[in-house]
């Protein structure tokens, strides 16, 4: 075998490795975004993150290979914290269970990823929704947590990360606290007391309904009353005779023969018979 065959495979190493090199290096420069996805475009020599251009929309990009891409879901995400604890006004532990509606806000999706990073969700999100929850819970008691204070402690703590979210590149769409877990002592408590209330009014509505339908009744009877003394006072004798004179013309056309003698001493008919 010649030396020119032994030679050259020794040739082609160095060619098969810069085709190596070329082929990853080529496979770096394509990207693909898929669906409810954005890219964050980081340049080695051209200043790091941009964050002064609109990020990579789905579809197919072409960047240098030597530049790197972050995807980032730009799509409503829910994440769920269960079991937040807080402390009511009067010092007792109460436990949270809070949901968030969320989102990277895409045209400063740049600035998150340079000044947050892709773990924003533990960087900003769970620290702000502990810390707003912990502020309006202490605001509140017990049986305010438990009875009518639910939706609006639920408003007061949206408001409160919204508020603090617009520094913080991300958008937060809702929060709703699914549940709120009270010591059992405590729980049982205000059950109790709760019912207590209820019995206590609904005593007060039978109390108010009998007491109405006895004041119906004195009026009644009293209108009555006042009816019978006026009719009593416009009866007179000559009224009593003229209906007595009625009533005997009534009873002689009935076809049941009877013996009617006319004038007793008030003046009255007075029936013998039916027959």
């Amino acid at each position: 075998m010649s030396n020119n065959q032994l030679q050259l495979p020794k040739a082609i190493l160095p060619m098969v490795f810069l085709a190596v090199i070329a082929i990853i290096l080529f496979s770096k420069s394509f990207v693909t975004v898929d669906r409810g996805e954005a890219g964050v475009l980081w340049k080695r020599f051209g200043g790091g993150v941009v964050i002064d251009q609109p990020p990579l929309g789905e579809g197919f990009h072409v960047v240098a290979p030597w530049n790197r891409v972050d995807i980032y879901n730009v799509r409503q995400q829910n994440m769920f914290i269960k079991d937040m604890e807080v402390l009511s006004s009067n010092g007792l532990e109460i436990k949270l269970d809070v949901s968030v509606l969320y989102q990277p806000k895409i045209d400063e999706l740049g600035l998150l990823h340079k000044t947050r990073g892709e773990n924003y969700l533990d960087v900003v999100i769970i620290p702000e929704v502990r810390s707003a929850g912990r502020s309006i819970v202490g605001r509140y008691t017990p049986e305010q947590l438990y009875s009518s204070k639910r939706d609006v402690i639920q408003k007061e703590i949206f408001d409160e990360v919204l508020k603090k979210a617009i520094r913080q590149h991300v958008q937060i769409n809702d929060i709703l606290v699914r549940d709120v877990t009270l010591p059992p002592t405590i729980k049982d408590a205000i059950e109790r007391k709760l019912r207590q209330e209820q019995e206590s009014l609904e005593y007060e509505f039978r109390l108010e309904k009998a007491t109405k339908e006895a004041e119906k009744q004195r009026i009644e009877a009293k209108g009555k009353a006042d009816a019978n003394r006026i009719l009593s006072a416009s009866l007179t004798d000559k009224i009593l005779r003229d209906k007595g004179i009625e009533a005997t013309l009534k009873l002689s056309e009935s076809p049941n023969t009877k013996i009617v003698i006319v004038g007793d001493k008030d003046g009255m008919p007075l029936i013998l018979g039916n027959n």
